[in-house]
Order: structure tokens, then sequence, then C-alpha cells
């Protein structure tokens, strides 16, 4: 038999319903994926589609991660719920790393991890970001410098300070991805760090720190001594 549909439900048991009645932290993820999807499709009911995404890719991180085409292979899911899906993850991932531009100031490496993991999660290479800081540690600009497996020729003091001197930045900070998900550093990482501190200290720019991120942890090379 098939699922009841949504406006057939009790009223207090209809996701939006209890979102809107009782706040978003009393429904499960697979009543927020409904409200997301919106209606069911396959011959199921949203619920239910909601149900079997989450059993199929064992849970949110996964269904972010699954390609179109892995997600078209569920049978009801659409192009356009699939696009609602990646939109409503994406917009997720925007809002944990909106910009601090002249706001807060990054006064340690885990507020600089807290920032910037949302951004990195499921990246499958390596990012190379140069922050450009004022004497408050506020953020003026960020700029990618590489993009891709970091090596020391890679990454080039002339790119990473470039626009710190055209800013008038008073310090830099350097943060970078192991899409692996150890942020231990390489014999690169530290080699591209001593090279980055030495040529701060004959432009007159701080390097506050290098921080590696990866999956849930991080590390400060400021905080290992390397800085």
């Amino acid at each position: 038999m098939a699922d009841p549909k949504v406006k057939d439900w009790p009223r207090d048991e209809r996701p939006r319903e209890r979102l809107i009645k009782y706040g978003v932290e009393s429904l499960s993820d697979a009543q927020l994926l409904a409200i997301i999807l919106r209606t069911g499709g396959g011959g199921k009911g949203v619920l239910a589609l909601a149900m079997e995404l989450l059993d199929r890719f064992k849970g949110l991180r996964e269904i972010d991660c699954a390609s179109l085409s892995d997600l078209s292979d569920v049978k009801g899911l659409g192009t356009a719920k699939i696009a609602q899906l990646k939109a409503a993850f994406a917009l997720g991932k925007r809002l944990m790393s909106e910009s601090l531009e002249g706001n807060a100031a990054f006064s340690s490496s885990r507020m600089v991890h807290s920032y910037f993991a949302p951004r990195f999660k499921n990246l499958k290479k390596e990012v190379f970001l140069s922050l450009l800081l004022d004497i408050k540690n506020r953020l003026i600009k960020e700029v990618k410098v590489s993009e891709g497996t970091l090596t020391n020729s890679l990454i080039h003091p002339r790119e990473a300070f470039r626009e710190a001197i055209r800013e008038s930045a008073a310090s830099v900070l350097f943060v970078h991805n192991h899409p692996s998900g150890d942020p231990e550093p390489s014999r690169d990482d530290i080699a591209v760090t001593e090279r980055l501190k030495a040529t701060g200290n004959i432009i007159g720019i701080n390097v506050l720190d290098h921080v590696i991120i990866g999956d849930g942890k991080y590390v400060s090379l400021k905080e290992k001594g390397i800085l």
C-alpha cells in the first residue's frame, strides 16, 4: 500500500507545520529532508523517500558527497529534487563560512578552523589560502594562492604576499586543507611555512600562523613551534 500523502497526516505530524510550531530542533534528519524534497516520487511518500536516501547513503554527509549520477539512481529522485538537495547543502556550507570581513578577528587557530572547516569539507584537492589581516587581526581580504597538491615549488612567496603588499596588510595567516582528513603537516607543508615566514620577515609582514584543516581536526604550525 502506498504511503499516505503528507496532507493526509495529522497536522502536528507534518514536517513543515511541526517546524513552525515546535522549532527546527524538533525534526529528525528525515523530516528536514522531506521539507526540502517537498513531495515523494517513484511510488513513495516524501518521508519514505527521505529515509531511503539516509539509509542508502548512510547519512547526511554522504548524501552531500554523492554525485549527480548516484543520486539519480534513487527511484523517485528527479532532476528538480536533486537540485533542491544540492542547493540546501550548499547554503548550509555558505552560512557556516559567511565572510568575517570587517567584523570579528581571527584570535586563535580554533577560530580559523571553525570558520574554514565547512568550506573545506568534502573537497577532493588541496586549497591554499592567504588571509590578509589588519592590525587587529580582522580579515581584510581572502586570497586563493593555489589549488592542487601542495609542494614547496607550487606555493611561491610572490603569489602568497602580492595582495598583502597591495592591501597594506599588517599580517597574514595561511590556511589549507588535507583531503585525506589527517591534518598532520608533511615535509612540504613545513618547508612552505618556513619559506613564507622568511619572506614575511624580509618584507615586514608578519606570518601569524599556518593552519592545516583535516576531517574534524586541525593543526596550527605556530602551536607546534614551526612558526
